[in-house]
């Protein structure tokens, strides 16, 4: 993963960008020495939200084999939100 200061930043903007993601598909930024933000990609990104939305997909569906869940309907479900934020 490659390494901005925000300097770089500052002077060279987008082409340091540019460069940093020229062999990484993320490249961190560090503010006065420290890492502070990820830059990536948007192709990168939209890759990584589909794992996160497959990975949530997957833990539904355990939870669903496991029986880790409620039926009830949706006025049963308005019941326990009332009691459950009273609380």
């Amino acid at each position: 993963m490659s390494n901005i200061s925000a300097n770089d930043l500052k002077t060279k903007g987008i082409a340091a960008i540019e460069a940093a993601l020229g062999d990484s598909p993320e490249a961190i930024v560090s503010v006065r020495g420290k890492d502070r933000f990820v830059i990536m990609d948007i192709a990168h990104y939209h890759y990584l939200r589909e794992c996160e939305l497959d990975a949530a997909i997957a833990q539904t569906k355990a939870d669903l084999a496991a029986g880790r869940f409620t039926a009830e309907t949706a006025e049963e479900h308005a019941v326990w939100l009332d009691k459950a934020c009273s609380s």
